[in-house]
């Protein structure tokens, strides 16, 4: 049978992006506390295919994931993408792994909850390679009245901080998700102190700013805080130089 899709095209028309997407695979990332943690990803993986080429088998985006046994972390995804291009013979070669990330949380000194939090690793190799994490961290309040549908002390949904990063040496997911939810308290804090009752995302944004640009292993950050009111939604974005 023939190779239709390896072929020659005469045409001269470079398709941007060629791949597989949502694909549901089973993953390791690196733990701090634990080493290594097994979580469940959605995975999208495409290049940028020549011009000379009529298409790319589908199949050998599985194949080259297969090849890491899901042991991801920014050594193998740079990997990933390297034998992505090299093998489907691309211009350039993109990986997006989604995935939940799960940490224990001690309340009053005590084992707490197991929270999770929305991770996401974007990769691109062309001449260079360039990696992105992103981590999405849930904002809750204290409730303080006793309303009868809310218990006393309670936490209350209050938005969510999106912040997508690129490192100049590695750092562990749970101490970016840490310094987030420190840069909060702080901010709540501050207000108690001024007597001030309304928590705004233009504030609070610098403030989780001005926490990520203390870290040398951070090259590059943006910020984005969204508050979810009941008639309509706030936000307010930044990033470093």
């Amino acid at each position: 049978m023939k190779d239709i899709q390896s072929q020659l095209d005469s045409r001269r028309i470079d398709i941007k992006k060629v791949g597989v997407k949502t694909i549901s695979y089973p993953i390791t990332v690196r733990d701090k506390a634990q080493k290594r943690q097994q979580t469940v990803a959605t995975v999208n993986m495409y290049v940028n295919l020549p011009h000379k080429f009529k298409g790319t088998h589908m199949s050998r985006f599985v194949e080259i994931l297969n090849e890491f046994h899901g042991e991801i972390d920014i050594k193998s995804f740079h990997m990933v993408l390297g034998k992505m291009k090299h093998r489907l013979e691309a211009e350039a070669s993109h990986l997006e792994i989604d995935f939940p990330y799960f940490l224990h949380k001690a309340r009053n000194g005590e084992p707490g909850h197991l929270a999770h939090y929305r991770c996401q690793m974007h990769g691109s190799l062309e001449k260079d390679d360039d990696l992105k994490l992103s981590v999405e961290v849930p904002i809750s309040l204290p409730i303080a009245d006793k309303t009868p549908h809310r218990l006393p002390g309670s936490l209350g949904r209050w938005g969510k901080a999106e912040v997508s990063l690129r490192f100049r040496q590695f750092y562990w997911i749970e101490d970016i998700i840490l310094l987030i939810e420190e840069a909060v308290e702080e901010e709540l804090h501050s207000l108690l102190l001024k007597e001030k009752k309304v928590l705004s995302v233009e504030a609070l944004t610098r403030r989780v700013g001005a926490v990520l640009e203390k870290i040398q292993a951070i090259k590059w950050f943006s910020v984005r805080i969204h508050n979810f009111g009941d008639e309509c939604s706030t936000f307010a974005a930044m990033e470093s130089c």
